[in-house]
């Protein structure tokens, strides 16, 4: 897959031109472009990954904006393989029928909704509903399976379209997908299109407070557009009609951010949550440079503690491998300059077993062979579910093999420290 890229020169939110560096990391091929044996011969081409910030409103975005077509029209990530995550939207669908009581039988329309997994909780409640997903093999697969889904990019025209043919919207969902959009305006033109009144604009997506917070390098990837915060998205929402009228931290993704938005005509008025949020990323300092130079600082640390742990042990002869092999991991192995040091990488996603990595094409195995080869270290680079793979693979632990958590610090699951960066 080949894709081209564009220099973003305007803040994505309000417009602004002054862009200031925030964190430069390794360029790299399109991170989920895992390839069969086949196309190893080919040459994957490699993107910038540079994060700036407007200084007008301080939203944060990656200067270098990829084709999404190269992205998502043969996007093979679906919900399901993410553990714990189906069941995270079922019952948030089930929390949001509390609280924004859409009634029985008006419309709930999900922007990016892969599998349908959180549409399929509304629709059994007795809602009707509609997917909008430009990965045309995931979109048919939901369709066929009993949640129509439309094969395309959310947009103006496709909210005014959903209000012409289906009636308006009581709910729009958009679970880690507004992130991912160059032309937010045009996006949430068509929400308030499709929108009743009444009705609400529920997003949830990775929260750059958090990011800084907890180094979360691993959200650094070219889908991410965006690295959002509530100071920004709250002026962003009022300026096309709407209004930020709460927010919610949620623990997904490393830490994640739910808002809730309604037609500016009739809005109530932010609630304290939303005030204290912003006064909270006002005192970490995300609306200067401060917080930037302190992540680039600790995760320069990091790095340095990570190849001080494994080059040793490559050295000794030691066998090093990754668990997980997903974008984010990709951005991971090329910051610590990992492709050298790893003899192979192990996921439980059956769609990446048998592939090779991004790149510098590792070879991705089931992580059954774990307890078949009994490798000495295994580096948890998919850190979000260590707990889950030290139950699945007890009986390698047992038998000395060794767990390194990465991120958001390094350390050995015996609990024999590392390294941790102090945050500033």
């Amino acid at each position: 897959m080949s894709g081209t890229q564009r220099e973003r020169r305007t803040c994505r939110l309000c417009g602004g031109s002054r862009l200031a560096h925030v964190l430069r990391l390794p360029a790299t091929p399109i991170g989920d472009e895992f390839l069969p044996s086949s196309r190893l011969q080919e040459q994957q081409q490699t993107y910038p990954l540079e994060l700036v910030r407007c200084t007008a409103c301080s939203h944060v975005q990656l200067r270098h904006v990829v084709d999404p077509d190269a992205l998502y029209r043969d996007y093979a990530y679906t919900t399901s393989v993410s553990l714990g995550l189906p069941e995270h939207f079922r019952q948030a669908a089930g929390a949001l029928r509390q609280r924004i009581a859409p009634p029985l039988a008006s419309l709930v329309v999900e922007i990016g909704s892969n599998e349908g997994a959180m549409l399929r909780a509304f629709r059994e409640a007795g809602l009707r509903v509609l997917g909008v997903d430009p990965a045309r093999a995931i979109a048919e697969q939901a369709s066929t399976a009993g949640i129509e889904t439309w094969p395309m990019y959310f947009s103006a025209a496709v909210g005014a379209r959903i209000r012409a043919e289906r009636g308006p919207a009581s709910l729009i969902v958009a679970n880690n997908v507004i992130a991912n959009v160059d032309d937010l305006g045009d996006l949430v033109d068509g929400v308030r299109s499709a929108l009743a009144p009444d009705g609400a604009f529920v997003f949830e997506t990775s929260y750059w407070a958090d990011v800084v917070r907890h180094n979360l390098l691993d959200t650094v990837f070219h889908e991410h557009l965006s690295y959002l915060a509530a100071a920004p998205l709250a002026g962003f929402f009022r300026r096309h009609g709407l209004e930020l009228v709460d927010v919610e931290r949620i623990p997904t993704k490393g830490g994640s951010l739910r808002g809730i938005v309604r037609p500016s005509a009739g809005a109530p008025a932010p609630s304290p949550a939303v005030r204290g949020l912003i006064a909270e990323e006002s005192a970490l300092g995300l609306d200067g440079d401060e917080a930037g130079r302190g992540l680039d600082a600790r995760l320069a640390r990091l790095r340095e503690g990570l190849l001080g742990l494994v080059r040793p042990l490559k050295v000794q002869g030691r066998t090093l491998v990754g668990y997980g092999a997903s974008v984010g991991i990709t951005t991971m192995i090329y910051w610590a300059e990992l492709g050298g040091l790893l003899d192979y990488l192990v996921d439980d996603n059956p769609r990446k077993i048998g592939l090779f990595s991004p790149g510098l094409h590792l070879p991705v195995h089931a992580s059954s062979v774990l307890e078949e080869w009994q490798p000495d270290y295994v580096l948890a680079l998919a850190w979000r579910y260590l707990e889950p793979i030290q139950q699945r693979h007890a009986e390698y632990l047992a038998r000395g093999g060794r767990l390194v958590r990465v991120l958001p610090a390094i350390e050995l699951v015996d609990t024999v420290h590392v390294a941790e960066p102090a945050p500033s």
